[in-house]
This record gives C-alpha cells, structure tokens and sequence, in this order.
C-alpha cells in the first residue's frame, strides 16, 4: 500500500475552488476530448464537488468495471441517492445489490420479453398513426411519451401514462435526479421530492391492484410479485416501490435518446435507410413481429449498435475509489471518484476504423470490431452493474425502428446537422423537429 501511495497523481487540473472544472464539464462538449489529447487516457480533473480520475479506453474499463467491491463502488450524487431510494438497485451495493439484481433479473429473461412484444407493437403502431397525422412534428417530447407509455404499459401494467398525473409527476421527478440538493419548495429538488411521494403513492395503489389479480406475466410487476430469491422470500411493497420507480427511469429517459438517435442518424444517412428497408421486405408486414423473425433482422441490429456507438445514451459512469490502487503506473487514491468514458472508448482507433463514421457493417460478424478487445463497447456499461434491462431497451428500439422503416418516411426541418445538448442524455437542441409522413406508394 505505501509503494502504491508514493506513485504519482496523473497529469491534468483540478481547477477553481470548490467548483473544479465542473462548468467547462458540462458546457464543452469537446472537454474530454480536449484533456485527453492534452494528457493521455488517464487524467485528473475535479467535478461535482469531488477530486475526480477520467479513465478512457478499453483496457481502464476492464480495471475499474471487474474490480467492483474491491477497489471500486458505485457512487451518485446526494440528490439522485435520494430521489431513487435507498431500496432501489441501483443504490444497493455488494452481495445486497447481486442478490436483488438476480431476481428482477427474471423480468427481462426470453420468457418475459417475447410476452412483451405484442404490447410494444400495438403501442408503437397507434404512435406512428398518430404522428403520420400531425405531420410536422416535433418528435423528441413524442418520443419521450412513446417511451414511458411502453415502460408503463410493459413495466407496471398502466395504459396512456403519459397523458395522466403520472407523466407530469415522473417530468418533476427527473429534473431533480442531478440537481442542487437544496430542499426548498420552489427548488428543483424540492419539486422532485414532492413528486417522488405523489409517485410512490401511485405506485402503492397499483402494486396493490395487481396483487388482487390473477398473477400475470404480461407486465414486470406481475412477474415481480411472484419472483421470490434463493431463500423463498419476496419483494416486500416499500422495495417494490423503489424498484418500480428505477425501472420506469432506467426504461424511459436513455431509450428516448438512443431512438431519437437512429431517427436523427438515419435522416442524415439515406443510403443506410435505403439497406434497411431492403431487409424489411423480406418479411410478411401482415404478419405480427416476434422474437424470432426480429433476431432475423440482422442488418437491423447492427445499424441500432452503430446509433449507440455513436452517440451512447449514456456517456460515462462514475465510481467512488474504496482502496486506494494502482493503473498504469499511477496513483487512484482512495475517496477519490473514477469516471468512465463510454463516447471516448468509442472513438478508439485502435479498435474502431474511422471512428468517426457512421459504419453499420463494421458489426458484420466477419469484422466485429467491439469483440477485438472486451469492455471496448460500452453502450449499456460493464461488469456486475451492466444495464439489467439492456435486452428490453434493444428489443423496443428493434421493433420501433422496423415498423418505422416500414411504412414512413422522415426528414429534419432545419438541416442536416442539428446543434446537440448532451446533458441529461444526447438529444438536438431543435427537439428533432421534422416532416414526418407515409411512404408514397
């Protein structure tokens, strides 16, 4: 341990006082970018209140994401810790956090999603009319109750959520998740406390309502009620809370912007929209989708893992330092937080040719190119805390984008490059305004 502490810091800054580079963080978009040209794949800096390490690139992700409870623990900011809850899994940590994870786990086996796919085909098919009549659309606020529609549908067994109390309490409830945590009635947090009690409330009733039901398996809740852990026991109703509110979250906010994503990267690729409609013909559109004509979708698939290559609905995770360690030859002092890069990993020449292309076929079986080097695709994380909904969030995006690319046609009103906001998650600033429309036949 002494040898290690004698190592050095890496190189970078740490800062202003108190604030760090924190601003310039959230501000530039090309902040990472800049430092690791500055500094290399390893660098210090000061975000959030905290001395903080960026790591970036296959070989730190594989370090940090396999050395979870032994260097390394999940960390979230004061705000987001309380407003999740401290039942919900993604607070839970050590052997808590595996235990709970491997029985909501059962919610998202084959079993469970191939009795979801007709309930996200019936929603997808009555938004894509609905848009198809407005015609120019503002699409990201549709998509975003595309999205919580089929999360509340699918998760908790609600219909139209997004037009309910629901949907305007979950709003005020993500805006205070990375927040200033002042607790005050008029402040985000505060606005964001008071909707998590008004949620966990609705949430009571509901879990209450599906307990007098006969047990169903066409919703996560019910599958959930009946899942029980090693020792036989259950879920009691204050944990079914949290983890019914994490869900809704996990399956709403990051899914709305990897789908506006394909919208928006297809739109500025018409030769990759022309190849997935091609593979689209060969099936019967008369037909329902299921589990196994959509694993036949193969050019599909790689054009979604291209879209959150490209832009990751989730740009990084931060990790708090439990024992101080060693990478690189450089000193990860304990108390410190690690924050993996999921963008930078991305653009990794080493792994990726031409990185900054959009390049569908370079997930063609006969190059796949993220199975070069383990942890260099990092869409839904790693290691013990990989997304646990990861194939309910591709098999919404699959379904969406094939009945999409089916009937109707898009273009982007205000050009073909729309300025982004990163912060929550990627979206254009425009909202993705666009002309939206049947295909002429």
């Amino acid at each position: 341990m002494s040898s290690t502490k004698n190592l050095p810091l890496p190189p970078g800054k740490l800062g202003l006082p108190l604030l760090g580079e924190t601003i310039d963080f959230l501000r530039d978009r090309s902040f990472s970018q800049k430092r690791q040209n500055w500094y290399g794949n390893l660098y210090k800096t000061h975000l959030f209140g905290r001395p903080t390490i960026v790591v970036i690139g296959a070989d730190a992700n594989r370090f940090l994401l396999t050395n979870e409870n032994t260097y390394f623990t999940s960390s979230f900011p004061k705000t987001t810790k309380e407003l999740l809850g401290a039942a919900s899994l993604a607070i839970q940590k050590g052997g808590e956090h595996l235990q709970r994870r491997k029985l909501l786990s059962q919610a998202f086996q084959p079993r469970a999603l191939s009795g979801y796919v007709g309930g996200m085909e019936a929603i997808t098919h009555g938004y894509l009319q609905k848009w198809e009549k407005i015609g120019d659309l503002t699409w990201y606020p549709e998509l975003k109750k595309y999205t919580f529609d089929v999360a509340c549908k699918l998760l908790i067994g609600t219909d139209t959520a997004s037009d309910d109390e629901i949907g305007q309490f979950f709003e005020e409830f993500s805006e205070g998740l990375f927040s200033l945590p002042i607790n005050l009635p008029w402040t985000k947090f505060g606005k964001a406390l008071h909707a998590r009690e008004q949620l966990l409330m609705k949430i009571e009733q509901i879990i209450l309502q599906s307990q007098q039901q006969t047990a169903s398996s066409q919703d996560a809740l019910g599958l959930l009620l009946q899942a029980t852990d090693e020792d036989g026991s259950k879920l009691s109703i204050k944990e079914l809370k949290d983890q019914v509110l994490l869900l809704l979250f996990a399956g709403h906010e990051t899914l709305t912007s990897a789908i506006a994503s394909f919208c928006l990267l297809l739109a500025q690729h018409p030769d990759v929209m022309a190849k997935v409609r091609t593979e689209q013909q060969n099936f019967d559109f008369s037909q329902p989708l299921t589990l196994e004509s959509l694993k036949e979708m193969t050019y599909l698939e790689q054009v979604l893992k291209e879209v959150m290559r490209v832009i990751p609905p989730v740009g990084g995770g931060f990790r708090e330092v439990i024992q101080t360690c060693e990478f690189n030859g450089y000193q990860i002092p304990q108390g410190w937080a690690v924050l993996y890069q999921v963008n930078r990993t991305h653009r990794d020449e080493s792994i990726y040719t031409e990185p900054d292309s959009f390049e569908p076929e370079r997930f063609n079986p006969d190059r796949a190119e993220d199975k070069t080097k383990p942890f260099s695709y990092m869409t839904f994380g790693g290691g013990v805390r990989e997304c646990l909904g990861k194939e309910f969030a591709k098999l919404e995006m699959k379904i969406f984008a094939a009945l999409l690319i089916r009937k109707y046609q898009w273009e982007l009103v205000n050009g073909d490059k729309p300025e982004m906001a990163m912060v929550p998650t990627p979206r254009p600033r425009d909202n993705l305004q666009v002309r939206f429309g049947c295909l002429s036949k």
